[in-house]
């Protein structure tokens, strides 16, 4: 029996030396499996942690020269994007029927304000201060109502002034709330605000244009014999190669705040829609004066659509206008959309409670 148990007693010492074996190289897989979080400390890009992406896209922007190059790739990827999914082209053609709708009445409006103050028949002679932008057919027929309406003279457009008046406002009207209601597909809103409300919202802007137009057709009768009667006559000319800079301003202006309160939603602050405004304005009149070119020198409309070639290359040059604006609204709706700060007017307010759409969400990323 002991010899038995010495026999197996060396296949128990083979046994442990084996389980040694077994415990060393468990011990020592060990060991470099918990070396391996050293590797924590060498540099990490900083792209890669979710705080840093953000910075890079400028999801942290309190302004928009704040937003970094990644960041304005994204909203130029996705302003064209959302200019192809809101159809906008096709938009911009239905504005353009109601532009054309208020066109008319709008210079009824405008010569009849313009004859309280000076003799309306000037009004046709300084509409040649717009050729190079407005194409010479649109010129023509803007030339021609202008002087049927001037025809009637002073004293019977004093007569009807208030009914006239009214009426073509009201008419003109429905041409400033077709933008508006463009700029709320821009912006994704619904109208929410009442009939009455809106009515008064585009009143105002349509009246504000008008007084504006006035005001500057003033200006031009005004201006010159001013500066002769200062001694300053010889600077007419050069204020007038200075027309386009400050047609550029004005037009900027206006159109940042028809962008700010326009759509039905919490008002963006200013600099949240002055670059979409400074962009629009820019292209509509550098299209505007090679699309003036392109008419006069290359095309042919009154050979295609004979009489109506005029109608034609005007309502061309509406829709081509009516397209640049709407690319700026966009533009503007995807600068908001790409920060997660607040972009409406003060009190600061949580994501998801700003009352505007592109304020309350934010953009994905596009690179």
């Amino acid at each position: 029996m002991r010899r038995a148990e010495h026999e197996r007693t060396p296949p128990s010492s083979n046994h442990s030396s084996a389980s040694l074996v077994w415990l060393l190289a468990l011990a020592a897989s060990a060991m470099l499996l918990s070396r391996r979080p050293a590797r924590r400390d060498e540099p990490v890009s900083e792209a890669d942690t979710p705080l840093q992406k953000a910075d890079l896209h400028g999801r942290d922007a309190e302004k928009p020269h704040e937003i970094p190059p990644r960041g304005w790739a994204d909203i130029l990827i996705r302003t064209y994007e959302e200019f192809l999914n809101d159809r906008l082209m096709l938009v911009a053609a239905g504005l353009t029927f109601y532009v054309l709708l208020a066109i008319f009445p709008a210079i009824s409006a405008l010569v009849s304000i313009y004859g309280l103050f000076a003799d309306p028949g000037t009004v046709a002679e300084h509409l040649q201060l717009l050729s190079g932008v407005v194409p010479a057919g649109g010129l023509d027929i803007l030339r021609e109502t202008l002087m049927q309406l001037t025809e009637q003279g002073r004293a019977g457009l004093s007569l009807g002034l208030i009914l006239g008046l009214g009426i073509a406002l009201w008419s003109t009207n429905s041409g400033m709330k077709t933008l508006i209601d463009a700029l709320n597909i821009v912006y994704g809103e619904r109208e929410k605000r009442s009939f009455v409300k809106l009515t008064l919202i585009s009143l105002g802007f349509t009246l504000f244009m008008l007084i504006f137009m006035v005001t500057a057709l003033a200006a031009v009768v005004i201006l010159p014999t001013l500066l002769n009667f200062v001694g300053l006559g010889g600077l007419e000319n050069w204020l007038l190669t200075l027309r386009w800079p400050i047609v550029l301003v004005l037009v900027a202006g206006l159109t940042a705040l028809v962008f700010r309160y326009g759509p039905s939603r919490e008002r963006a602050r200013w600099r949240w829609v002055t670059w979409g405004a400074g962009l629009a304005s820019v292209l509509w009149v550098g299209i505007s004066i090679l699309f003036s070119w392109y008419v006069e020198n290359f095309a042919s409309y009154d050979e295609t659509y004979g009489s109506l070639g005029a109608a034609i290359g005007f309502m061309t040059w509406i829709w081509i206008s009516a397209i640049v604006i709407l690319l700026g609204a966009e533009l503007n709706a995807e600068l908001e959309h790409q920060t997660s700060r607040d972009t409406t007017t003060p009190p600061e307010k949580p994501i998801g409670e700003r009352g505007a759409v592109m304020a309350d969400t934010v953009g994905e990323t596009r690179g």
